[in-house]
């Protein structure tokens, strides 16, 4: 028996000392773990409690959290929410291809590429200050008044808005990612006989990416958000469904259905950046490379 427990560990034996240490963080880890537990219970109760000796909790609960009505606009809001799916997905697809070009653009040396650079610098100021609702005013209703495309479709006008709303914001932080790379990294690659495009490609972009994958989750995360807003051009997306039936009912169970689902939609990439960001902390500490 002592010799397999020699083995177990290595072949030497634990001292008692070891023991007494490996007892004592695993009775700290149960302390922290019941503590957890008991102060969630207690906070919720507090929540509950307080929540049902306010005077107004009736008439709210009817008018926010109404089983019927949240039953009736489900399929509403889900069929709306699909459409934010969609615009999501092209926005996410045009804002990466928009913010990368910028990003080079900002970050180039060439001598030729000034006027570019100044715009895109112009750009990203004017972009990351007018807040992404006027933009979709703006975009929504001053590209129809030219009369040049004819009638155009409110989502499409919505997720041109998007892209050219976070293009600015993402640009900045693959900008900040690009110039984070080492100089000696573009050198090592150039003296292998790499171009400078096949650097940029192959050696910079992925080193930049891994270092500000966090902050690019968090944008994606608020722009999963921010679609929503194109309920104001008019189309009928889980917010707009949600406002019909509002109207419709005079209850506000709507909206918080459109919420749930938005949350759902959010929380795996919340997880996933949270795990991401965690992951890339340890292996900082550990003095790993990333």
């Amino acid at each position: 028996m002592d010799s397999a427990g020699d083995a177990l560990n290595g072949g030497y034996a634990v001292s008692q000392v070891e023991l007494g240490r490996r007892g004592f963080r695993r009775s700290q880890q149960i302390k922290s773990v019941i503590t957890s537990i008991v102060s969630t219970i207690v906070l919720a109760v507090i929540i509950i409690v307080g929540l049902e000796l306010s005077p107004g909790w009736s008439h709210v609960k009817e008018t926010f959290f109404s089983p019927e009505y949240f039953v009736k606009s489900l399929p509403d809001v889900a069929k709306g929410l699909w459409l934010n799916v969609r615009v999501l997905v092209v926005a996410v697809i045009g804002v990466a291809l928009m913010s990368t070009l910028l990003a080079l653009i900002r970050t180039s040396r060439t001598p030729i590429l000034f006027p570019l650079r100044a715009l895109v610098a112009i750009y990203t100021t004017v972009m990351r200050g007018v807040p992404i609702i006027v933009v979709l005013y703006l975009i929504g209703f001053g590209i129809p008044g030219l009369g040049l495309f004819g009638r155009i479709d409110p989502s499409i006008l919505g997720t041109i808005a998007v892209v050219m709303g976070y293009s600015a914001y993402v640009s900045e932080v693959l900008r900040a990612g690009f110039n984070d790379v080492h100089p000696s990294q573009r050198a090592s690659a150039r003296s292998l006989g790499l171009t400078s495009g096949q650097t940029t490609r192959m050696v910079v972009i992925p080193q930049a990416l891994r270092s500000v994958a966090p902050a690019l989750m968090n944008d994606f995360i608020s722009m999963q958000k921010d679609v929503g807003l194109i309920s104001v051009l008019g189309a009928v997306d889980a917010v707009r469904a949600a406002q019909i039936d509002v109207a419709s009912t005079y209850n506000f169970t709507p909206y918080v259905v459109a919420s749930i689902l938005f949350i759902l939609l959010s929380v795996p990439f919340i997880v996933l950046n949270d795990w991401y960001s965690d992951r890339l902390r340890k292996r900082e500490l550990s003095g790993g490379t990333v």
